[in-house]
């Protein structure tokens, strides 16, 4: 399958090199980043790697995924944004999620938004889908503000499987 190309002002998302591997793995090892992220544990190489194997696999298996997010000026791989099914939450299926995951360098600069934004587009305008949901912990306040930003309103929560409540955000076109 041909990964899509979506290019915004300032990012371009695409389909996964082999050289993305190392930023993706220095992004997943980094407690920050993956504070919010399932257990909040940080991954090791071989984890990290498996992690973008599956991303992989899932555009060849559902013609959408997660795109490697990389700057246009320089061509510096800065992290992952776009669409996946939430299948570790049963509660909320059938859905289709968006997600991001920047380096820290990254934060604060409005890539996610940016990201996300271009990630939504597709998942309307291109794949036609009718809702999108996020699942976020409330105490993520940085992804709560993309989320906001975005458009995306706060509908519920569910129990996470680290035992924690996640907020459930949705939008429509």
């Amino acid at each position: 399958m041909t990964v899509p190309v979506v290019e915004t002002e300032r990012l371009v998302l695409r389909g996964w090199r082999p050289e993305d591997r190392a930023p993706m793995a220095r992004a997943n090892a980094d407690a920050e980043v993956t504070r919010w992220i399932g257990d909040g544990a940080p991954l090791d190489r071989a984890a990290s790697d498996a992690f973008v194997d599956a991303i992989v696999e899932q555009w060849r298996a559902r013609g959408f995924g997660l795109w490697a997010v990389e700057e246009r000026a320089g061509g510096a791989m800065l992290g992952l944004c776009g669409l996946s099914v939430p299948w570790f939450l049963p509660s909320v299926l059938p859905a289709v999620e968006i997600g991001w995951r920047l380096e820290r360098s990254a934060w604060g600069r409005g890539y996610a938004t940016e990201a996300a934004a271009a990630a939504l587009a597709h998942a309307f305008d291109d794949l036609g889908l009718t809702e999108v949901i996020a699942t976020i912990f409330p105490e993520n306040i940085r992804s709560v503000r993309v989320a906001e930003k975005l458009g995306m309103v706060r509908t519920g929560e569910r129990n996470h499987p680290s035992g924690a409540c996640v907020a459930v955000y949705r939008i429509r076109p």
